[in-house]
């Protein structure tokens, strides 16, 4: 059964994905300008406060995911740490050496004092930087991560489909391979043919929203669009799930 993950940023969002029928949210800030950083610990408790499961991303800048600075590893560590005490039910986070492999010192660092028995750790897509995933794969295994984001390190899910299903023959059941990036209604069957454990997608659309003068940003701001979310859902679950009595018809 294939599982379904939406990135969402606010309350909106992560209401709209329970309704149709989530598994659980990816909760993050400034998704469309940045790809992803941590929320506030204000957002975190929430939604949290939804019901939803709620997966915190922890990623303090923009750009790549080496970390040289000890001071960035700190302040991740802070906000897992805050995440995990408002209630997250998971963190999603990932570190690269300067040769891009998995840096599983930084990973330790960030997740230093938690209990990891008690939330489940999504790597994000820093793994398609990653040149060799098989290894990869074994290093997050032996870390004890619970999955993987990825596209098989194309630029869209339906150009990685082969290395996804790669992917998923190599981790054996051993760790989840979640397909995330670029992905469309029409991509859904081919995917789940490949085997991926879920589904992730933003499904955002853009609400104009006017900052004015002075600073205030782009002129709107990113929501889940729930139509197509509920597309999504519908589409995705249909072999394999009864209906979900909040789902909406697409």
């Amino acid at each position: 059964m294939t599982a379904l993950e939406f990135a969402v940023q606010d309350v909106a969002g992560a209401l709209g994905a329970r309704r149709v029928g989530a598994d659980r949210v990816e909760l993050c800030a400034g998704l469309g300008s940045t790809g992803g950083l941590t929320p506030s610990i204000g957002t975190v408790e929430a939604v949290v406060g939804t019901g939803i499961p709620v997966h915190v991303l922890i990623r303090c800048r923009a750009g790549g995911f080496v970390y040289a600075d000890a001071a960035e590893l700190a302040v991740m560590n802070a906000d897992a740490r805050a995440a995990v005490s408002a209630g997250a039910a998971g963190l999603v986070l990932g570190a690269l050496t300067p040769d891009h492999r998995v840096d599983a010192e930084g990973l330790r660092r960030i997740l230093d004092g938690l209990d990891v028995d008690d939330i489940e750790l999504t790597f994000h897509r820093g793994i398609d930087q990653i040149r060799d995933r098989e290894a990869a794969l074994d290093t997050l295994i032996a870390g004890g991560l619970t999955r993987v984001l990825t596209s098989g390190g194309a630029a869209t899910c339906a150009e990685g489909l082969d290395e996804l299903a790669a992917m998923v023959e190599h981790a054996a059941g051993r760790i989840q391979i979640m397909a995330g990036g670029g992905i469309a209604l029409g991509d859904l069957a081919a995917l789940q043919r490949a085997g991926v454990d879920a589904i992730h997608l933003s499904a955002r659309r853009v609400v104009a929203d006017d900052g004015g003068p002075g600073g205030g940003g782009e002129s709107g701001h990113e929501q889940l669009d729930e139509d197509l979310a509920a597309a999504v859902a519908t589409r995705l679950f249909a072999a394999d799930r009864p209906p979900f009595p909040g789902r909406r018809a697409p």
